[in-house]
């Protein structure tokens, strides 16, 4: 018989499932910590709350768990980095206004 285990990040994880959760349409934040939270969990013998609430997750958003890798791995390869918010992702990085009156 297997034991069941408690997650060292379980507290934060959960918190994070829980936002993740009350979100209709995710962000690319939100599909890549999804992505990841599963991976985390997949075959730990424990925290059943938040793996069943990550599937729900899923289900609710509509996708199932490949098309989420996929979309997470665009989001990653689109040069996405935790904590950046949406306005951080759009265009090059460089702006050309301070090099033009040089």
């Amino acid at each position: 018989l297997m034991q069941k285990q408690n997650h060292p990040l379980y507290a934060i994880d959960r918190e994070n499932v829980d936002r993740l959760l009350s979100k209709e349409s995710p962000e690319d934040g939100d599909i890549v910590d999804l992505a990841r939270l599963l991976l985390r969990y997949e075959g730990f013998p424990g925290a059943s709350d938040l793996q069943d609430d990550m599937n729900k997750t899923l289900k609710l958003w509509g996708l199932s768990r490949d098309i989420l890798n996929a979309k997470a791995r665009l989001i990653w390869e689109g040069n996405y980095r935790p904590g950046m918010k949406g306005e951080d992702i759009v265009g090059s990085g460089f702006d050309t206004k301070d090099s033009e009156n040089n």
